[in-house]
């Protein structure tokens, strides 16, 4: 039998065993080995191999071994859960992005005290060194299995799955899981392991469903890593906007209002209005339209538009859907909305391109368990717009909308944060996309030679595209590693035709146009929640809710504290006086903990020179300097977009 190991083939013997493979390749070696590829599928290193095949061994340098090695960790936590709370009914439990998790219904509370006694068991349990097995079983085996274990969850898992699913469970001494694998070979593969949090959770993400407790951990390798690892969670934390964005007083909730409905307090009314004010200027400049449409329509538009259809269980229907009366119901996007005013009045060739944009509030019915700070909220606002345009002008309006983004996240200091995704759809799936196989191929054509004429580094990814085309995605990780979309860019090739939209071209004949949907900032509030994150609530100078603060040294000063506070208004800037009988130490203090860039600290001395003893967040004290040299920094610094103090 020949086995290609990279690029060499070598022989071995029927029947051996891919961790006896890697075994002769050295012991070191099998060591660190996690799992194999055998001809591109994920392998338990006890599979054994009868043909010809290509190997790739899986270590965890990759992600393939990260997701293998923790989803092992989650099985050893489930297993340590059992031992300590033998009543606990186990869930679920995957790999994710820098760690795992494991969901149980527990019938005594546990709380985030009682991890330190479970992460104990699981240490016990990785040196035991248990091996880790898999079986596999017909489905009425497997259902008989796992009633015999009094593990419901597992029952509903297994006869939801396809008919033709193979069952396999994986054995690792008093513990029995149903699961896919691949897995470590034993547990003392497992190195360094930390539980981090614990959290309730739906069962399968359905908030009708039953409240389960979610546990979290991570795992790595090597124990410094781990440490590194813990001490990044331990900075997200402190910079989480949702924890910041409340004590620095950019937003609150309240649970008569409503949960996902943030209530945005003055600093972040003020942080949402010259972002706003920024992108609705540049979008003017760039040529767009402003528009202002209304928040709600009927159930018609929406029928014509696809929402209805594709959308509707994540919208807001006011009135029964089944009744012969009106409905109507809130939007979640602007397309139809500018889509009708597109079709006030024929358009030549020569007015297009027509580029509308707007500051628009949207509506979503997301899920309960889905909701987080100002990152996925139910009513939320987009820098949201439609360029309406001929085919042949497509390209160069794509280009000129990511030259937007690019610019916004430039602006911002995010655009190093960000990555680019392709976003197909599924040709498997096509309940979720209006179905025109052809269509799509043609859409997605021109989006990727589009791309590939733009040298956009990108990832391609199937089923996330838009249910009427495909989209570019501006990516985005919070602080704790969860990536959202924080910019679209999509080519629309239905919704033209649905709306009955047409120009008169060249010929004087209707033609349709293409419609690119896009972003140019994304989600204000989701950005506002980044901009927390990335800079600690530190903004930058030229967005920040509050730019200067003046403050009288004694009562003799308040006077010019006020002058030179209502001068520096006049001229722009956003400006508080701090004039309290307080010591001045406490106020620098004060302005310090809530992130104010500029402090100006005004005594006897600079009332009579008529200067200005300046103070930076950063820099400390600046000196005393006239009142124009500082307003020409601060104007210099605005300008520029300057992200750095």
């Amino acid at each position: 039998m020949k086995i290609k190991l990279r690029d060499n083939f070598v022989e071995f013997d029927n029947g051996i065993s891919l961790l006896d493979i890697a075994k002769r390749i050295g012991e070191s070696f099998a060591k660190t080995t996690l799992a194999a590829k055998v001809d591109g599928v994920l392998k338990d290193l006890s599979t054994t191999l009868e043909n010809d095949a290509t190997v790739e061994f899986i270590t965890f340098k990759s992600d393939d071994g990260k997701r293998v090695y923790r989803h092992s960790a989650s099985h050893i936590l489930a297993q340590a859960v059992k031992r300590i709370y033998p009543t606990v009914r186990v869930a679920i439990g995957p790999a994710i992005d820098n760690g795992f998790y494991y969901d149980f219904d527990f019938k005594t509370n546990i709380s985030f005290d009682d991890l330190a006694q479970i992460e104990r068991e699981m240490m016990k349990i990785i040196k035991e060194n248990i091996p880790i097995t898999r079986e596999n079983m017909s489905r009425e085996q497997a259902v008989n299995f796992f009633l015999g274990l009094e593990e419901p969850y597992k029952v509903e898992l297994i006869n939801d799955l396809p008919k033709s699913a193979e069952i396999s469970i994986y054995r690792q001494g008093d513990f029995v899981d149903l699961c896919t694998g691949p897995h470590v070979p034993s547990t003392g593969y497992i190195k360094a392991v930390k539980l981090t949090s614990l959290t309730g959770a739906y069962w399968r993400g359905n908030e009708h469903n039953k409240m389960l407790t979610r546990i979290y951990g991570t795992a790595f390798d090597k124990k410094a890593d781990l440490e590194a690892h813990l001490a990044a969670l331990a900075e997200a934390k402190l910079r989480d906007h949702n924890k910041l964005g409340r004590e620095l007083g950019y937003f609150m909730t309240d649970e008569n209002i409503g949960q996902g409905l943030p209530l945005l307090m003055p600093k972040g009314a003020a942080l949402f209005r010259i972002l706003s004010r920024f992108i609705e200027d540049e979008e003017e400049r760039r040529g767009y339209l402003l528009t202002k449409t209304p928040y709600m329509a009927k159930s018609k538009l929406y029928k014509i538009s696809g929402h209805w259809d594709h959308y509707r269980d994540g919208m807001f229907v006011m009135g029964n859907p089944e009744s012969d009366e009106e409905v109507y119901a809130l939007r979640p996007m602007t397309c139809p909305f500018q889509y009708t005013i597109y079709n006030n009045g024929l358009k030549s060739y020569r007015e297009l391109p027509q580029r509308y944009g707007e500051t628009s509030s949207l509506f979503r019915n997301e899920a309960s368990g889905e909701m987080h700070g100002l990152i996925r909220i139910r009513q939320f606002t987009i820098s949201e717009g439609h360029i309406v345009c001929m085919p042949s002008q497509l390209e160069a309006e794509f280009r000129g909308c990511l030259d937007l983004a690019r610019y916004v996240l430039k602006c911002l200091g995010l655009l190093d944060d960000v990555s680019f995704r392709f976003s197909r759809w599924d040709p498997n799936d096509t309940e979720k996309y209006i179905n025109d196989p052809p269509a799509w191929e043609y859409a997605e054509g021109e989006m990727k030679k589009i791309l590939d004429h733009l040298e956009l580094d990108y990832k391609e990814s199937i089923g996330d595209a838009a249910f009427y085309g495909p989209k570019l995605d501006i990516q985005i990780k919070n602080v704790h590693g969860k990536e959202d979309t924080l910019i679209t860019i999509q080519i629309d090739m239905f919704l033209a035709e649905r709306f009955d939209m047409s120009y008169i071209d060249e010929n004087g004949e209707k033609a349709r146009p293409y419609i690119i949907h896009r972003t140019s900032l994304g989600c204000y509030e989701r950005t506002m929640a980044l901009l927390i994150e990335k800079y600690k609530g530190a903004m930058p100078l030229w967005f920040a809710p509050e730019q200067v603060r003046v403050m009288s040294l004694t009562d003799r000063t308040i006077d010019y504290a006020q002058e030179v506070a209502d001068k520096l208004r006049k001229a722009g800037f956003r400006v508080t006086i701090d004039s309290r009988c307080e010591k001045i130490g406490y106020k620098i203090r004060e302005a310090q903990l809530e992130k104010i860039p500029y402090m100006l600290v005004l005594g006897d001395a600079e009332k009579e020179n008529g200067t200005l003893a300046v103070r930076s967040r950063t820099l400390g004290n600046c000196g005393t300097i006239p009142y124009d040299e500082f307003v020409s920094m601060l104007n210099k610094k605005i300008d520029e977009k300057d992200c750095i103090d």
